[in-house]
């Protein structure tokens, strides 16, 4: 199962990436200057994931993408994948999967494990 992994930007402000079940980013979502704003939106996502809907892209440079609208507005984006069947791959795990993956923090940037 994937999960929800909180963290901070450069700039201090708060994003989510949703992560496959082998640790690889499917999508980063939008910045937060909140925590609980960040939280809020993946609960929110959760609960609402089939209305999401998935804007397929193709670069300039022959990627694939998507872009994820919620109530038709930008809540993430995808990482580049190197063919389209990936790229669907990516939206089925994130169909499969969102709803039930739990949310980690690594938003405090301590250690993960302590001694």
């Amino acid at each position: 199962m994937g999960a929800f992994v909180i963290s901070k930007r450069f700039n201090d402000e708060y994003k989510f990436v949703f992560t496959s079940r082998k640790g690889k980013t499917i999508f980063t979502s939008l910045s937060y200057e909140l925590k609980f704003e960040c939280e809020e939106s993946i609960e929110r996502f959760k609960l609402s994931i089939e209305t999401a809907n998935f804007v397929k892209v193709k670069t300039s440079s022959g990627k694939y993408f998507f872009r994820l609208l919620l109530a038709e507005e930008l809540f993430a984006v995808s990482r580049k994948y190197t063919t389209e069947l990936r790229l669907q791959k990516g939206i089925k795990e994130i169909v499969q999967y969102a709803s039930k993956s739990e949310i980690l923090d690594f938003s405090e940037g301590g250690f993960v494990f302590p001694d």
